[in-house]
């Protein structure tokens, strides 16, 4: 059960992925159509205006489409084979669903006690792709597309009668798809307003559990990142409905032009916006635990400590990404973990008192585009008390971070005790395979070697039952787990960690693992259709030894 939820969270993380880009333009485009920042070239009215605002109307593609995003981004994830039918197929299942509910509202509203003549926040409707329908928002989306899901696995590969074949695969999904959203439509109708009403009270409650609400949220948001659960904690505050229906992020952004413009506390402005301070632990938290791993490193490991940590602590600064980070030191000493989402959540609580509200849940980036810049001119002396609490922190996280390693000989990275040079494939074998793959028809681009080197690392492409991937880990159904190679030889490869549950497995590898994660599904799709290729198989008897498998 806990592996489905991960492999649930890790799709719902791959439309989320866009946000950042989508974010920052909508931010930029902010900053320059405000006439107090670039002058009266930002007039309304003006050519200036004009191009900024098509700009912005192209950004919003994204979050005025959310649902459907999801529901394509859910279906990727999670089908089995086909994925791209599988995302075709549930988008239009979703649609449907939505025209059925329309249809129903459209025809049965005034018995119902429902009036669609308005639609927008508060009126309970809203207009996705055209069509008046119940504003179910991403609890919808995400229920319909595991709906749609499941019925492209179940049915996707069901062998017709020869003359009903053209109404196989795709075609046969979507048909028990449209049966099966008229029942749900209607179900729909029946029991989607009184939840309405129980999500209102949720959002009235949430709003005004003040700091200890913060706290709670936070802590929790942290300490579920080893688990994988944590997108189902974050998820329901920054893209709705725990405090407000869209979303804190579609919010905040909706709401930045007036709040620019005014010298009105954003305690007051943004209430809501104390459940999105979690990422003030990505920027301050993560300066104090890289400079304590480095400070506390083996003097004559220092120069490899602070090649891995500058990369990772980078990341998490800047991005907001900062599992890479936090799995340099999670499972070599999961005590500091514990730490770190206890002074997580006591900085996000430490933030929220002073006053800071907005959209703090990824990197610096995001602070300065979506807050500092765009807000300072009204706001300036808030940020200045986000900054200077911030840092008193990140002394803190040093601090106690090098007490407790030194404290109790902690193995972090630069401590561990000596051994054996790991050795793997030279480069002239993997060069070789590079070569025969190749010749194959596999398309060889940068991530195609480490590719191969997880393939051999996780047992052999025999070994491989299911891949998947979230932000930064890869996420593997083996067959035996007792083939996978130990945890040194996956960093070896560049991987931070990895965390083996049954025959679950989750490598963290950063950024480019959807890359690699895409390449992977290459390598062992060409090796099932073509037995004459051989990669990621066992390594031969000799190699065997020098692993000390």
């Amino acid at each position: 059960m806990m592996q489905k939820f991960q492999r649930f969270g890790g799709a719902m993380m791959t439309p989320v992925l866009l946000f950042a880009f989508v974010g920052l333009v909508l931010s930029l485009t902010i900053i320059l159509g405000n006439p107090a920042i670039v002058g009266d070239i930002a007039q309304e009215g003006t050519t200036w205006t004009k191009i900024i605002s098509i700009i912005a109307d192209g950004a919003w593609t994204v979050f005025n489409q959310i649902e459907v995003l999801f529901v394509i981004g859910v279906c990727v994830g999670l089908a089995k084979a086909e994925k791209g039918r599988a995302a075709m197929t549930g988008a239009m299942i979703y649609l449907t669903w939505n025209y059925f509910i329309g249809g129903i509202l459209t025809n049965f509203g005034d018995s119902l006690g429902i009036d669609i003549s308005e639609v927008g926040s508060g009126t309970g409707l809203k207009l996705i792709a055209g069509i008046v329908t119940l504003d179910t928002g991403l609890i919808g989306a995400i229920a319909i597309a595991a709906c749609s899901v499941y019925i492209h696995n179940r049915f996707f590969d069901k062998k017709l009668p020869d003359f009903l074949g053209i109404f196989q695969g795709s075609t046969f999904v979507y048909i028990v798809g449209f049966a099966s959203m008229m029942v749900l439509a209607v179900l729909t109708v029946f029991v989607w307003p009184p939840i309405q009403r129980a999500i209102g009270s949720l959002q009235g409650f949430m709003l005004h559990s003040g700091p200890f609400g913060v706290w709670i949220y936070t802590f929790l948001e942290r300490i579920l990142i080893p688990t994988g659960l944590h997108h189902f904690i974050w998820q329901p505050f920054m893209l709705g409905p725990a405090v407000i229906d869209e979303g804190i992020k579609i919010a905040w952004i909706n709401g930045l032009p007036s709040f620019a413009n005014s010298s009105d506390p954003l305690s007051v402005l943004f209430p809501i916006g104390g459940f999105a301070l979690h990422g003030s632990s990505k920027v301050f938290g993560s300066l104090g635990v890289a400079v304590a791993i480095y400070m506390t490193a083996k003097p004559e490991k220092k120069q490899k400590v602070k090649a891995i940590l500058i990369p990772v602590t980078l990341t998490a600064v800047l991005t907001g990404i900062t599992e890479p980070l936090e799995f340099t030191f999670l499972f070599v000493a999961p005590m500091l973990f514990g730490l770190h989402a206890l002074l997580a959540a006591c900085l996000a609580t430490c933030t929220y008192l002073v006053g800071v509200r907005g959209d703090f849940g990824d990197g610096l980036l995001a602070f300065l585009s979506t807050n500092w810049i765009p807000l300072f001119k009204n706001h300036w002396l808030t940020y200045v008390w986000q900054i200077l609490v911030g840092l008193g922190f990140s002394c803190i996280w040093f601090f106690t971070f090098r007490f407790f390693i030194l404290k109790f000989d902690l193995p972090t990275p630069g401590r561990e005790k000596d051994s054996d040079e790991i050795k793997l494939y030279t480069k002239k074998d993997y060069q070789q395979k590079l070569e025969d793959a190749k010749k194959n028809g596999i398309k060889i681009n940068p991530f195609t070697q480490k590719a191969m080197q997880y393939i051999d690392a996780l047992g052999g492409q025999d070994n491989l039952k299911e891949l998947n991937n979230c932000a930064t880990r890869l996420r593997v159904t083996v067959k035996d787990a007792s083939l996978l190679y130990k945890e040194e030889h996956f960093k070896e490869i560049g991987a931070y960690g990895v965390v083996v549950r049954g025959d679950a497995i989750q490598v963290i590898i950063g950024g480019d693992v959807v890359m690699i994660r895409s390449q992977m599904d290459e390598l062992v799709d060409k090796v099932l259709d073509d037995s004459s290729i051989t990669l990621g198989t066992p390594l031969d008897e000799k190699i065997d030894n020098d692993l000390g498998k």
